[in-house]
């Protein structure tokens, strides 16, 4: 038995790092999956290597309203229902916030914070229908603090923890739960982008990164996209049936505070 038999669940963001993982996870605890993404090649190839019955491709773009609906249109075509959504599709840009372009805090709100918005206001009344489930929005740790040069992205991702609050109390009579996972620094292409350069010494840059998270982070390392995997599955679960509105944290530590050594 596993922990979500008979489950449907969109996934946005699903065809690497920490929406591949969970689409991973979530099959391997019985449910069926919608892999959502613009990464078409690689969507359909996890799609592929979970099987048909598993798990299903679909093209999305989150800030495109009318691919939504063909994204949930498709989900019930495959699997009869939807109870379930995983709104992790994001981007990320880093500049100092004077010299940030209109049109990249535009394009990081859009993906990151309308995104969620469409993705709650599009699934909610498919999972209410289905008879309840649960809604998991990606936020971050920069939801709940400040980082420098990340000034859009952590303006949307606190707006992300505003919505997940807000729908959790409108949609708790309807039988749906709504939380937040808030990742630190995790071991994807949108945290370490010379992972997708070819031409870069992934030995090289691994230590890098290593070293870095080593000195930020209370626990001593950068974080697994599997333990945020982890985290969107007990939420996603019976085994947090009584919480909802909830933002948590999953950093190592950083958000604890400033060590002195």
């Amino acid at each position: 038995m596993g922990k979500l038999d008979g489950r449907v669940v969109i996934i946005t963001g699903a065809a690497r790092g920490q929406g591949e993982q969970e689409a991973r996870l979530f099959v391997a605890e019985g449910a069926r999956v919608v892999i959502a993404d613009v990464l078409d090649e690689r969507g359909e190839a996890l799609a592929k290597e979970l099987g048909e019955e598993a798990a299903r491709f679909v093209h999305l773009d989150v800030s495109r309203e009318g691919e939504w609906q063909a994204a949930v249109e498709a989900a019930k075509e495959a699997f009869g229902k939807v109870d379930g959504l995983v709104n992790n599709a994001g981007i990320l840009r880093f500049n100092e916030l004077v010299n940030t372009p209109l049109a990249e805090f535009e394009q990081i709100v859009q993906v990151n914070q309308v995104g969620a918005f469409l993705g709650i206001r599009t699934v909610a009344p498919e999972i209410e229908a289905a008879g309840g489930g649960t809604i998991v929005n990606t936020a971050s740790y920069t939801g709940l603090t400040g980082m420098a040069f990340v000034g859009a992205y952590a303006a949307t991702k606190h707006a992300v923890v505003g919505l997940t609050r807000v729908a959790a109390l409108e949609l708790a009579p309807k039988g749906i739960r709504v939380n937040a996972v808030c990742p630190g620094a995790v071991d994807t292409p949108m945290t370490n982008p010379s992972a997708l350069d070819p031409a870069a010494d992934p030995e090289e840059t691994g230590a890098a990164v290593a070293e870095l998270y080593r000195k930020l982070v209370p626990l001593g390392r950068i974080g697994r996209p599997e333990e945020v995997a982890a985290l969107a599955l007990f939420l996603s679960s019976e085994d947090s049936s009584y919480i909802t509105g909830q933002p948590f944290v999953i950093d190592g530590g950083w958000l604890a505070g400033v060590s002195l050594f």
